[in-house]
């Protein structure tokens, strides 16, 4: 059985990185836990907010791996406690996050038993170059010659 992909049209060239990047977001668990908000903050500015009670700084990770935010918890559960009940499982997580190019994590902060974890997109830079346009060649002729003095306009954005 063959995959439709999404980015199959002949006009849309060289995203394939997308179509990477939305694999492994199919791939991630669907568990729920830890909840999470994602907020836009301003319009280059996101924060992500994960309720993380009973979680020192010492028990989380932050890390960044290929365009991916990964935070992973793991509580060390203290041998000296004596539970008469346990209704606070000691629960490990890994939650992760693809980031789009150019998207910097900023900082993160534990208050009030949320991990947040603010990051910034830069603005797209718009550049315009020229691309001068060549006619093909006949055997012997120099294939650097430009006969043609047309050029065309290209939008290239990062």
């Amino acid at each position: 059985m063959s995959r439709l992909s999404l980015f199959n049209s002949p006009l849309l060239l060289g995203f394939e990185h997308f179509e990477r990047a939305l694999d492994r977001v199919n791939k991630v668990s669907s568990d729920g836990y830890p909840p999470y908000n994602v907020e836009q903050l301003s319009e280059n500015e996101l924060r992500i907010s994960l309720a993380v009670a009973g979680f020192t700084m010492a028990d989380l990770s932050i890390t960044i791996e290929d365009n991916q935010l990964v935070v992973r918890g793991k509580q060390t559960d203290e041998e000296t406690r004596v539970y008469l009940h346990r209704g606070i499982a000691a629960r490990q997580f890994q939650r992760s996050y693809v980031l789009a190019d150019g998207i910097e994590v900023r900082g993160a902060w534990l208050e009030n038993g949320l991990l947040h974890i603010d990051m910034v997109r830069p603005p797209a830079e718009t550049r315009v170059r020229t691309v001068p346009i060549r006619t093909q060649t006949v055997a012997g002729a120099d294939s650097r010659q430009t006969v043609s003095p047309r050029t065309v306009r290209a939008r290239v954005v990062e």
